[in-house]
């Protein structure tokens, strides 16, 4: 939703009106009959835009118009999804940010239709389905939630039309003349067993191009985004919308990679970081990239976070109003309960003794529990209990059950390196041919 900001346009056409309401005190307005009480004067002076149907255009690209409504909508999509409220000033920048972006897309849906590259209203409509099932809504329940916060099913079904024709000009265009040969690959395997044990980083990027003239602009907004992301916004969300490279659709998702695999500036960066970090702009070839590390493991060693565990969950509802020390005394006999309930076989009778709500998953993997309870639960022997958790509405305990040891790990098979390497060239190919295309374009702002 869009909070608290007036465009330059709101702000001029709000001085219009000012002056306008000063003038009708220093003088009275002849009437029109049969108004009633309408007050409507008889020489009608239209204020700003007198079609208040249509929305000015902010930019032509080779014929196609990219209108204020075309921003609006794109940029309630975005403050939506990161469910954060922008500052004015923000707001702005991100708003110059969107019209670049939907520039961009415009020319990727060009790109298609001039190799007679088609995408159906049928293909996207199916997309959007899709995409509407993964946040738990029909695609009617979808298009009523963006109306709702200020956008429209129109604007993401053009975002969508502009994925799939530039992955279709991908495939077309970029694919047939990149090369990986059997040799490359296995020089890549051949590394990797030399590397055994050696550190493997699963990175998420967000590239912004920058030429000399616009190095302090990219940074600038680079910087903004890392503020935003620090802040509680989504990585993948700002990947989709601002990154120029073609792991936008999938949030910026590079996959594990090695330290070797990555540009010396981001490599450095993120071999330094912890989990979950997100870096501060880092100047690469080209422009500036922010990274964030999602996670890290060694090569072709098996990681006791990918252990499977069989947990019960024993929690306490607090009920409204209790203090802290209240709260402090129920954590602990939450605590020694499940310290000497010995075992899960006695979990739930011992829930029920203490007035606990029990919950059990057998296929809990360790990496993705939290990191403050990963090391803990590892350090667990069967029946042990994890020390209190949880808030001043709830206090929980993780009761180890059982454990799955992960087996030594494998490297990567030939198939999975030869795709890695060949999205790589791709990746930088599409990046070029872009560049292209916003050189030869005609775009015309307004």
């Amino acid at each position: 939703m869009k909070l608290g900001w007036f465009s330059r346009a709101a702000v001029a056409l709000a001085a219009s009106l000012l002056s306008v309401f000063a003038a009708a005190q220093t003088q009275p307005e002849a009437q029109t009959e049969g108004t009633g009480n309408l007050n409507i004067p008889i020489d009608v002076r239209f204020v700003g835009n007198t079609q208040p149907g249509v929305r000015k255009a902010t930019a032509i690209v080779n014929g196609y118009v990219i209108t204020e409504s075309d921003i609006d909508h794109r940029l309630a999509l975005i403050v939506a999804s990161n469910r954060i409220e922008l500052p004015p000033e923000e707001l702005q920048r991100v708003r110059a940010q969107v019209l670049r972006n939907l520039i961009d897309e415009t020319l990727q849906i060009q790109a298609a239709t001039q190799q007679e590259i088609s995408v159906s209203d049928n293909d996207v409509n199916q997309y959007y389905s899709r995409f509407a099932q993964g946040s738990n809504r029909t695609a009617e329940e979808m298009s009523a939630y963006l109306r709702s916060i200020g956008s429209s099913d129109e604007s993401l079904k053009r975002q969508i039309r502009g994925e799939l024709s530039w992955q279709r000009v991908q495939r077309r265009q970029i694919e047939p003349f990149v090369t990986v040969g059997d040799e490359e690959v296995q020089a890549v395997i051949d590394r990797l067993n030399a590397s055994r044990g050696t550190s493997e980083f699963h990175v998420a990027e967000i590239y912004l191009s920058a030429t000399p003239e616009t190095a302090t602009e990219a940074r600038a907004n680079a910087t903004r985004i890392v503020q935003q992301v620090r802040a509680g916004a989504s990585f993948a969300a700002y990947a989709r919308q601002f990154s120029e490279a073609t792991t936008a659709a999938v949030g910026g998702d590079l996959g594990w990679v090695r330290g070797e695999q990555l540009p010396q500036e981001l490599s450095a960066v993120v071999q330094e970081m912890p989990v979950g970090a997100i870096s501060d702009p880092i100047q690469v070839s080209g422009g500036y990239s922010v990274v964030a590390l999602v996670d890290k493991r060694q090569i072709l060693v098996a990681d006791p976070r990918d252990a499977v565990l069989s947990l019960m969950q024993m929690s306490i509802a607090m009920p409204a109003g209790t203090s802290a020390d209240q709260a402090q005394g129920r954590a602990q006999q939450l605590a020694q309960a499940t310290q000497s309930m010995g075992g899960c076989g006695n979990a739930a009778q011992t829930a029920q003794t203490i007035g606990a709500e029990l919950i059990s998953n057998d296929q809990v993997r360790v990496r993705e529990l939290p990191p403050a309870l990963q090391q803990t639960l590892l350090n667990l022997s069967i029946g042990q209990a994890s020390p209190p958790f949880g808030s001043a509405e709830r206090i929980s305990v993780l009761v180890l059950c059982g454990r799955d040891d992960p087996q030594q790990a494998s490297g990567p098979s030939f198939d999975q390196v030869y795709a890695q390497l060949n999205e790589e060239r791709v990746s930088r190919r599409a990046q070029r041919y872009l560049r292209d295309l916003r050189r030869d374009a005609v775009v015309d702002y307004r």
